[in-house]
C-alpha cells in the first residue's frame, strides 16, 4: 500500500510539472504585440550613447531592453512616443528592470550632446544611442525596424518604424510591439495600457 502511494505521488508531481510546462508554452494573450515563436538573435553592433560611451550587445545582458528608433528633429511621432514612455516607465518595471533605448537614425544631426539634452528633457534614465548608417542598418534590420531619409537640404525628414522591440536579458529579440488602429479613421497607435500589459506579461512568462 505504501509503495502504491509513492507511485501515485510521483505521478501527481510529474503531471503537475507537465501541466506547468504546457501552460508556459501557451501563447500569451497580447494586446498589441507579436511574440516570436523562438527568441531571435541580434546582429552584433557597437554604437555610442548620449554620454559618448560605447554601447553594444554586451550592454543588453542581464536586463530587459525596450528599443525604438527615431530622431530628435522628428516633429510628431518621436516626442509623442517619448512622452508616453516617460509616463509608462514606472509601470513597465513591475516585473523586472527595463531599460528604454532610443536609437537615433539621424547621426548627421543627432550629436551626443543633443541626444543627452533630449533624454534629460523626457527621462534621464533612458538611453540614447546612434552611430554611422553602416553601423545602424544591421541592428535596425535585426530588430525589425526600417528607416529612410526623405528630402534634401538641412531640413530633411526621416521616415521610420513606429514599433518597439522587446529584447531579453540574453540579448535576443522576444517580441515586436506594433501600433494598432482602435477605430476607423484614426491613425494606428500603441496605447500605454496595451504596452504595459504586454511587456509585463512577456517578462513574467520568461521569468517563471
Amino acid at each position: 500500500m505504501k509503495f502504491t502511494w509513492i507511485i501515485a505521488a510521483i505521478f501527481l508531481i510529474a503531471a503537475g510539472a507537465y501541466a506547468s510546462v504546457q501552460l508556459s508554452q501557451q501563447p500569451l494573450k497580447l494586446q498589441t504585440s507579436f511574440e516570436y515563436p523562438t527568441p531571435q538573435p541580434l546582429a552584433p553592433f557597437t554604437l555610442t550613447d548620449q554620454r559618448g560611451n560605447s554601447f553594444s550587445n554586451a550592454d543588453l545582458q542581464g536586463k530587459w531592453s525596450l528599443f525604438f528608433i527615431g530622431y530628435t528633429s522628428c516633429p510628431d511621432v518621436c516626442p509623442t512616443t517619448m512622452g508616453k514612455l516617460t509616463s509608462a516607465y514606472a509601470s513597465l518595471n513591475q516585473e523586472s528592470d527595463v531599460q528604454v533605448i532610443f536609437m537615433s537614425v539621424d547621426p548627421e544631426r543627432d550629436s551626443t550632446s543633443k541626444l543627452e539634452s533630449y533624454m534629460k528633457f523626457f527621462n534621464p534614465d533612458f538611453i540614447a544611442v546612434t552611430g554611422e548608417h553602416k553601423q545602424l542598418f544591421p541592428v535596425t534590420r535585426s530588430l525589425g525596424f526600417v528607416y529612410a531619409m526623405v528630402g534634401d537640404g538641412p531640413d530633411y525628414q526621416v521616415d521610420h518604424s513606429a514599433s518597439f522591440a522587446l529584447v531579453s536579458p540574453q540579448g535576443e529579440k522576444i517580441a515586436i510591439i506594433k501600433p494598432k488602429s482602435h477605430s476607423a479613421g484614426l491613425l494606428p497607435q500603441i496605447k500605454n495600457s496595451d504596452l504595459i500589459h504586454d511587456v509585463n506579461a512577456i517578462i513574467a512568462k520568461y521569468s517563471s
